[in-house]
C-alpha cells in the first residue's frame, strides 16, 4: 500500500465511521509544525503526518484520540498487513499505549504496552498461532508476560516498552526512520468532518 493510499484508507475510518475529507497540506512539515495550534487545529482535525520507509508505508497521527477512529481492521483489507501503536500522551488519563496488527481485515494481534489487564486488556490477544509467537518472545527478555501477571510496578515503563517495541520490530521486521519522524519534514494531510 502507498503512503497516499494509507491515508485514504485511514480516513475511511475517521470520527466513528464519518468519512474525513482529507486535505493536502502545501509542502512537509515537522512534528513540531504540525503541534502547533497557530499553524493546524489540533483541537477539532486530525492531522496526518506519513510517508514510506524500507517498503513501508506509515503515518504519525496527531490531534484526535484513538477512539474517534473506528474499525481499523478495514484499513487492511485485501490482504495488507497493518501494525498500529497507539499512543495517548495527551489523553489526561493514564492510558497505556497499545499495539496492534491486523491482516486482511481479522486481528491478529494486540496487547497493552504495560503488560497489564487495564483498558480491558489481559495478556495478548489475536490470532492463536501470532499471539503464542509474540508471547513467547516477550517472555524470553523476563517482562512479565508469560503467566499474564502483568506489569508489577517496579518495572521502568520507558524501559519496558523500548523492549516491548524492539520484539515487535524483530518479530515483524519493522523499523520507521525515528528522526526523520521525531524531526523531519514529512507529508502532510488533515482530515476533517
Amino acid at each position: 500500500m502507498t503512503p497516499d493510499e494509507l491515508v485514504k484508507r485511514l480516513a475511511v475510518t475517521a470520527f466513528e465511521e464519518v468519512p474525513a475529507v482529507v486535505r493536502r497540506a502545501s509542502g512537509e512539515h515537522t512534528a513540531e509544525e504540525v503541534a502547533n495550534p497557530d499553524l493546524f487545529d489540533v483541537d477539532e482535525d486530525v492531522h496526518l503526518r506519513y510517508g514510506e520507509h524500507a517498503g513501508l508505508s506509515f503515518a504519525v497521527m496527531y490531534g484526535a484520540w484513538w477512539g474517534e477512529f473506528d474499525e481499523l481492521a478495514r484499513v487492511s483489507a485485501g490482504g495488507v498487513h497493518v501494525f498500529q501503536v497507539k499512543f495517548e500522551e495527551d489523553n489526561g488519563k493514564p492510558v497505556p499505549p497499545f499495539f496492534e496488527y491486523y491482516h486482511d481485515e481479522v486481528l491478529a494481534c494486540s496487547f497493552n504496552l504495560h503488560l497489564d489487564g487495564s483498558w480491558g486488556y489481559d495478556g495478548i490477544d489475536g490470532d492463536p498461532a501470532v499471539a503464542t509467537r509474540v508471547t513467547a518472545a516477550i517472555a524470553e527478555t523476563g517482562l512479565p508476560v508469560a503467566g499474564r501477571e502483568g506489569n508489577t510496578g517496579v518495572e521502568d515503563e520507558e524501559q519496558m516498552r523500548r523492549t516491548l517495541l524492539g520484539i515487535l520490530g524483530n518479530l515483524f521486521d519493522l523499523s520507521l526512520p525515528r528522526g526523520r519522524i521525531l524531526q523531519g519534514a514529512l507529508a502532510t494531510a488533515t482530515l476533517t468532518t
